[in-house]
């Protein structure tokens, strides 16, 4: 049976939490690849996933397994670009992560240029507003926004700076008077984006100091576009990325409170990165993707 096949199969396996899933994929039948990852683990003689009616997971094995199996996978793409990409065409699989609203506003207005120019390159996107790992998940470039990760196997590109404001209605600013210090926040209903933390806090920085400043409201949401539709309809104040808040700030839709100040939930250096692994630096899929993007987003 074709090694590579197996391998594949169980990447998409593991990488999708599913047969079905990973069968729709590779468009076949959900019995083809069940019968490639039992052929790979009878092979091997050891269970690489557990199973259950409810969920897929990995083994110790198969975790251990799936990082070399993605590392052979990663090579063998990074061949076919050297291959296939005589003509300067990219060509074959990306998969993509990539912060959901981000997405949305940025790289969807791409696809239709992408298919039409390159019909031969096949996008995998995978959006969340969560980290994802790289290997584990089998994801080709990443784009974060933060600080750039601080690991000898990643390079991380630099695609745009990311300012945030602090913003708010004029209805809620009218009825709630408008912050004139940091520490006045304290006071207001401030609109959460979901990091993790129990305690939630907004540093700000102004030509003198940084202060830290903990923030209390009635909303937390893990997504930034539903943040900013709570911020427009009067619910309270918002910390959000200038991309997503500008054209409303433009229209007096939103108001930007502490202008003087800049503004982040946490370290305030921070912008948007592409983030792959350092073994696909020559990959013409991924330098074609974060050219475009570098050339889309706004610069902070």
């Amino acid at each position: 049976m074709d090694r590579f096949a197996e391998l594949n199969a169980f990447s998409l396996v593991a990488s999708h939490g599913g047969f079905s899933a990973a069968a729709r994929q590779l468009g076949v039948a959900t019995s083809s690849v069940t019968r490639l990852v039992d052929a790979l683990e009878q092979r091997l003689g050891a269970p690489l996933l557990n199973r259950s009616t409810r969920s897929i997971t990995l083994t110790d094995s198969g975790r251990t397994y799936l990082e070399h199996a993605n590392q052979i996978l990663a090579a063998l793409a990074e061949a076919d670009d050297a291959a296939g990409g005589g003509d300067g065409e990219p060509q074959g699989l990306l998969r993509v992560a990539a912060p959901v609203t981000l997405a949305i506003r940025y790289l969807a207005p791409l696809l239709p240029g992408l298919a039409e120019r390159y019909p031969r390159l096949r996008l995998d996107l995978r959006l969340a507003d969560s980290v994802t790992h790289l290997v584990d998940e089998a994801i080709d470039v990443a784009i974060r926004i933060g600080s750039p990760p601080q690991q000898p196997n990643l390079i991380a590109r630099k695609l745009a700076g990311h300012r945030r404001h602090i913003v708010a209605s004029p209805a809620y600013l009218a009825h709630h008077g408008t912050p004139g210090t940091p520490q006045d926040l304290a006071a207001h209903n401030c609109l959460q984006f979901a990091y993790g933390a129990s305690r939630h806090s907004w540093h700000l920085r102004s030509a003198d100091e940084t202060v830290e400043v903990e923030v209390t409201g009635t909303l937390t949401v893990n997504n930034s576009e539903l943040l900013r539709l709570a911020a427009c309809d009067g619910l309270g104040l918002a910390l959000l990325p200038a991309w997503l808040v500008q054209s409303d700030l433009d229209s007096g839709a939103l108001v930007a409170v502490l202008p003087g100040h800049e503004a982040n939930p946490g370290q305030m250096d921070i912008g948007i990165y592409a983030v792959y692994p350092a073994s696909r630096r020559g990959s013409a899929k991924i330098r074609l993707l974060i050219d475009l993007l570098q050339a889309a987003l706004p610069d902070e």
